[in-house]
């Protein structure tokens, strides 16, 4: 087993993939274009197994190191962020429940791995598949509509969601590859942020898989969407949230700074109202910092309240990354929509937290729920 590698290194080597995604994300977004050369840096610093256990040859990381690792790139390219975020978030369901092989292989950077949950009919209830599974010898075919998956066309394969075959319970999972007939992906992702993260619609018809590829028990796939995937999911959707904020400041900063009123010999930076919307930015992002970091540890000492902040991070980040990135477009006025200056793109790519499942409506339904004391999914 290898000694684990400590944070800072694993820091560390996020720095140079930032670098490497920075490089890349103005032809990532303008292109509509896959993060390869990201995801390439990602596995070359041994990255794309941080939360793989070091008994099949990860880094043996938690929350904590994937939250802080798709922060640092969100800041760079949030679609370099959210392909990580998905792959950390799959590869943590093979952890806890699939087979050793494909455990190592995520280890090694040599299976990109992603979540297809949400589906087009139960939208963004990601916890209540209504896709079919049914048992015909010794595989599973299935049938689905899956409305989103990240790096749909560029993953090795999916952590699908279905009906279960004959358990009780809301739902089964199963690891699907990418390229099993029958799989179809719909037309690529042409969107208005996040325009590198390869997302579209994946549609079933009889797709087969041995009965061998179903991660954990029949009727058991909602403890994992809750125990494993949505926790990490939720820290990690929020940092994305969180990098694309503290991006949008400091180029609101910068751009305030260094814009000179010649007639006046001042700056921008020198008006009180836009240092006061400035301040406003800044506000809004350490409080959603503090919240996050907050729940963070509160997940790692299994603190009474850390689902109640798993929900209320997410929500809270997305919806300041929406005050925030408005904040950084009106400090900049016109220029704001100049590509060089940065702030337009993560304007756009931070309107997709808010509606990407749990959406914030439904995660405020839920979080007054809890606060009320009534079941969340009653």
């Amino acid at each position: 087993m290898s000694q684990e590698l400590p944070l800072d290194d694993v820091l560390a080597r996020a720095e140079r993939v930032a670098s490497v995604a920075a490089e890349h994300a103005g032809r990532v977004d303008r292109d509509a274009a896959f993060p390869d050369e990201a995801v390439a840096a990602l596995r070359r610093e041994g990255l794309l197994g941080l939360v793989s256990a070091r008994e099949v040859g990860g880094l043996g990381h938690g929350n904590r190191a994937a939250a802080l690792v798709v922060e640092r790139l969100a800041r760079e390219c949030a679609s370099t962020a959210m392909v990580t975020c998905m792959h950390y978030a799959g590869a943590g369901v093979v952890e806890a429940a699939g087979a050793e092989e494909v455990r190592r292989a995520i280890a090694r950077g040599e299976h990109l791995s992603t979540l297809a949950f949400s589906e087009q009919g139960s939208r963004s209830h990601f916890w209540a598949p209504v896709s079919a599974a049914r048992a015909d010898g010794d595989a599973v075919v299935l049938d689905a509509r899956k409305s989103w998956v990240t790096s749909c066309r560029k993953a090795a394969a999916y952590v699908w969601s279905s009906r279960p075959i004959a358990a009780e319970g809301a739902s089964t999972l199963w690891l699907v590859p990418a390229a099993a007939p029958g799989v179809r992906p719909g037309a690529p992702f042409e969107g208005l942020g996040l325009r590198g993260n390869d997302s579209s619609p994946v549609a079933a018809e009889g797709v087969r898989v041995p009965a061998s590829a179903r991660l954990g028990e029949d009727g058991k796939g909602f403890d994992l969407m809750m125990g494993v995937v949505l926790p990490r999911f939720s820290l990690m959707n929020a940092a994305c949230s969180l990098g694309l904020m503290e991006a949008a400041v400091r180029g609101a900063a910068a751009h305030v700074g260094g814009t000179r009123l010649e007639h006046a010999n001042t700056s921008l930076a020198d008006l009180p109202t836009i240092r006061a919307y400035v301040a406003r930015a800044r506000i809004e992002t350490d409080q959603a910092r503090a919240l996050w970091l907050d729940t963070i540890a509160a997940v790692e000492a299994g603190r009474e309240d850390a689902m109640l902040r798993v929900l209320e991070t997410k929500a809270a980040a997305g919806e300041a990354a929406l005050e925030v990135t408005d904040l950084a477009m009106r400090v900049c006025g016109g220029a704001a929509y100049r590509k060089e200056v940065g702030v337009e793109r993560r304007f756009r790519d931070a309107r997709a937290a808010s509606v990407m499942a749990p959406t914030s409506d439904q995660l405020f339904d839920f979080i007054g729920k809890a606060v009320c004391g009534l079941p969340l999914f009653g």
